[in-house]
Formats: structure tokens, sequence, C-alpha cells
């Protein structure tokens, strides 16, 4: 299935040439190889996917292609065009037409749309030199309309949901150039959104290649990158070891040529611990802010999965176990006994941990070590009368990043210098080194590659066999019914439903999850991309 020939053979004879054409190219860091006669072939107006795991080479890749980095040896040709990769920069890489967006969109969120585009490309000046505001108007609403963005350019960036935020970062970085001699380089343009955004995010953007863009876009979210994608090239420890030119693989034929025989930790366990489980939680009548007249229990050992969409108050609920909301009205009980927690103090000293949705903002000390990220959770253990004992800290960091196969050369490191897969697994270890009775987890694999997803299902199904009751809240459909015992579905702040994962596949827990509670009438429909990509 997996032609680990360079592609360019797909520029067959009759064909157009290769937008983009990266041969043999060598990165060392240190003693370290990061990169092997890699390759990377892209065809014109399509829409390649650059997939890898932590470790394999395709970040690299990419700030060679962005003058981050300088290749130690190889070829680059861009739209027919050789450039040598010898002293290759930002501003190299920009005349040639590689445009970038990356996670962090770069916008100002304060700032309007039309004033975030003036940021990039410049104000327009009348003779005296002030802002012609009406000129910039209309040039950032043709464009905003050419890339199908129905929003008014004086809107602040920070009122916009978030695919459209996205979208205006494509549009900038594309704007004032044929979009057919650019290359539009997206690294993790999903990683932050929702399923429902992200959907929404790649209809568009294969609607772009459509009309002729070339696209490369990086992405742990496969079932995405499989709705999206034309073509794709697998990196694994520096080397390209696969590429498949206009194809139509499954998710785990991807996972197999990334990382051999993963497949088998991401798919259901057929567990049904609740059924023999004591009562670990019992919530009655909660409400908090979205959250109405919620009661359901969570048992020893099991894993139940909190399903919504955006607004249906999932992570309102859990910070509400959490005791970062206080609850208005109802009762919770924890191991038997009352559970009342006002401050998240209190939620910890009754044996409680959360690992919240957005891990930068909520979860990590980024300037700070991985040691001081650990120890973090357990200051009050360590901490003497008047100083901090580094050593037993320290040790107490090795020991951790071993059990949870944490990728990081020392506990010293930077928490920042890491992977998002081995920043996540050092968030989890936090809080499992408390072994907490009740653990929260919120979108627990958001923005993790494949390799770690595995490596973090199969820490949190240890955690349930060991008794610890597991309660996971996601917008991925496929993850709730890979990890989870049973799921309850949340809408407009209710429990809709109850179902056991091994009673529904991942497309009836889809359905569930988009119908109207009230009348069960579904209120998605499906895009005509969505149905010509599934026909």
């Amino acid at each position: 299935m997996a032609n680990q020939e360079h592609p360019a053979a797909a520029a067959s004879a009759g064909t157009a040439a290769l937008a983009l054409d990266l041969r043999g190219v060598d990165k060392h860091f240190g003693g370290t190889r990061a990169l092997r006669a890699a390759s990377l072939a892209v065809r014109p107006g399509t829409v390649h996917a650059l997939l890898g795991g932590n470790g394999s080479g395709k970040s690299t890749a990419i700030k060679i292609l962005a003058g981050v980095y300088e290749a130690d040896a190889g070829e680059l040709s861009i739209f027919g065009e050789d450039h040598s990769l010898s002293g290759y920069t930002s501003t190299t890489a920009a005349a040639a037409g590689l445009r970038f967006v990356h996670q962090d969109l770069g916008l100002f969120e304060d700032l309007s749309i039309e004033e975030n585009f003036a940021l990039d490309a410049g104000y327009p000046r009348n003779a005296v030199g002030g802002v012609r505001w009406r000129a910039l108007h209309r040039q950032v609403a043709k464009v905003l309309s050419e890339y199908e963005l129905d929003v008014d350019p004086r809107r602040p960036v920070q009122d916009l949901r978030p695919s459209d935020r996205t979208m205006v970062a494509i549009a900038r970085a594309l704007q004032g150039s044929e979009s057919e001699r650019l290359i539009l380089v997206l690294d993790e343009p999903t990683a932050s959104l929702a399923a429902h955004e992200s959907g929404l995010l790649l209809e568009k953007v294969r609607r772009l290649a459509d009309r002729g863009q070339t696209v490369i876009i990086v992405s742990h979210r496969l079932q995405e990158v499989l709705s999206v994608a034309h073509d794709f090239t697998v990196f694994r420890d520096g080397r390209v070891v696969g590429t498949l030119v206009d194809a139509s693989p499954t998710e785990d034929e991807l996972i197999a040529i990334m990382a051999g025989g993963l497949t088998v930790a991401l798919r259901p366990t057929g567990s049904a611990s609740h059924t023999t489980g004591r009562p670990t939680l019992e919530v009655s009548g909660l409400v908090s802010g979205p959250i109405r007249n919620v009661t359901f229990t969570a048992h020893e050992g099991e894993i139940l999965g909190i399903a919504g969409l955006v607004g249906s108050g999932r992570s309102s609920l859990l910070h509400a176990l959490f005791g970062a909301f206080v609850p208005s009205t109802g009762t919770m009980m924890l191991g038997g006994a009352p559970y009342a927690p006002h401050s998240v103090d209190d939620a910890m000293r009754a044996g409680v941990g959360m690992v919240p949705e957005n891990r930068v903002r909520e979860a990590a000390f980024m300037d700070r070590s991985v040691r001081e990220n650990l120890s973090i959770a357990m200051m009050m253990e360590y901490w003497k009368t008047k100083w901090m004992p580094r050593a037993r800290e320290t040790r107490r960091a090795e020991e951790l990043i071993q059990r949870f196969g944490v990728k990081v050369a020392d506990p010293s490191a930077l928490f920042s210098s890491m992977s998002g897969g081995n920043q996540q697994k050092v968030v989890i270890a936090r809080w499992l080194q408390r072994e907490p009775r009740l653990l929260l987890l919120d979108e627990p694999t958001q923005g993790v590659d494949v390799m770690s997803r595995a490596d973090i299902y199969a820490t949190i199904r240890r955690s349930a066999q060991a008794g610890c009751s597991v309660v996971v809240a996601s917008s991925d459909m496929s993850e709730l019914h890979a990890l989870c015992d049973r799921i309850l579905v949340l809408a407009r702040g209710r429990i809709t439903q109850e179902v056991l994962a091994s009673d529904v596949d991942v497309d009836s827990l889809t359905s569930l999850v988009l119908r109207e509670p009230s009348t069960r009438r579904t209120i998605y429909e499906p895009t005509a991309f969505e149905e010509t990509r599934t026909s």
C-alpha cells in the first residue's frame, strides 16, 4: 500500500510539474540526526498531508521549508524553480511562494480583521500619510469575500468563531498574490478546534484546493486528514516511510505506516467495569452555570465519557466537579460521603484531579522545568520548613518521566521544549502521582500525535484498572468510543442519553450528539463536501 520511493513519478509525462519538490534532505542537531534523506513531493492544486509522530522529523522539514532551520544537505524546487538550501531563509521562502499558518495564528485578537490584514501588508496611506480607512475596508472585504468569509472587516478577531479565525489567518497569508502560485502550509490548524469547527474549516480548505490552491497540512487528527487530503507523506525517525498519491487509505492503514502495531491500543477494549464497581461519584440535580439538573453516577474503575457539542456544558460540568465553579443547587457524594468543594483545594484534598482542555493556559507553566511542573501538585509533600529538597524532587521527576514514557532529555528541561504529546503526559502524570480516586479529563488528547495518544489511552486504562474513576469529556467521538465504558450525551446543559460504548458505533454516537434534545430532530445536515467525500 505505501510506496516508499520518491513520489515525483506522480508527475508523469503529460501532467503539470510539481508545486514543491524537496529531495535528499539531511539535518543534524549535534549528534542527533533529525532527517535522513527525507523527501516531499507536492502536486499543484492538491491537499497534501504530512504525517508522523513526535520526533518523526515532519516539524523539522516544515521549519526547513520556512527558513527557520538550514538543511545540512538536500535540494528544493518550488514551481519548477530550484532554490539552494544553503543560505535559504524565511525571506527566500516567502519570495518563492510559501505561506505558513501555524497553530498559534499570530492574530491580534483585540484588533479588527482589517487591522490584522494591514499589520501584515501595510496600511493604505493618503498624500499626507493618513490611513485611508475606507480603502482598507474595501480591500479586506474583497479578500474575505474571495475566501467565503461573510464577516465585517471591522469586527474584532476575538468575536469570530474559531474556524473563522483560522480562515482569516489563511486569507491574510494569501492576500495580494495569485493563489495558484502560492503553497499554503497549515501546521496543526485544527489542534485547538472542536470537531464541528474543524469540519467547517477543512471544508473551506478543500474548496481552496478545488480552485487550484496547493495546500500542505500537518495534523495529528487522522480522520480529519482523511476527509480532506489527496496525497500523503509519512515520516518516521527522520525518514519517509510511506508516500500515497491520489489514495484513500483507512485510519488503521495510516497508523500502521506511522507506528506499526498501535492500532490495537486505539480500539475499544470492551470493558464493562461499571457493572461491578462501587459508586465513586454520585451527582444529583446539579445546577451550575449552563449545567441544568444533571444526575449521574461514576463507578470505581469505570471510564465514563461526556459527549456533546461546543456549548453543551462539557467543560463547565468538569469544572463544577473540580470545585472551580460552585453549583447553585444539587448534591454530590464522593466515596459515599458528602462532597461540596468550594475551591480547587477542596477537590484536591478530597482526592480529585483534573486535566483541563487548554494545556498551555490552564495546566502548564511553560517557562518552568519539567521537574517543577510535576512537583507543583505535590508541593506540600516536598516542602520543608525553609527550603525545597531539590534532589528528592528531581529523583521523583525522573521516576515519573520513566513511568509515563515522557521523552525529554532531563527533568530540568523547559516544559515548553517538549512536544505536545509529551507535555500532556507530564500534566497527566502530575495528577496520577497523587493517586486520585476521581480523575477528570477534558479533551485529553487534543493536539496529540497518534503514538502519544496510544500511550495516554494505556495510562488512563491502567488508572481505571487500579480503581480510579475516570470522567472524560471530549468532542472526539472516536476517542470516547475507544476509551470509555459508558457515555453520557450532554446537550444544552442536560443529559439527554446514556449508552454503553459496546452498544454503539462511532456514527450512531455522533448522531446522538447531533440531535435536538427536545424533538430528537437532527440539527446538523452533512455538507455537499462531506457527502462527496463519503460517497
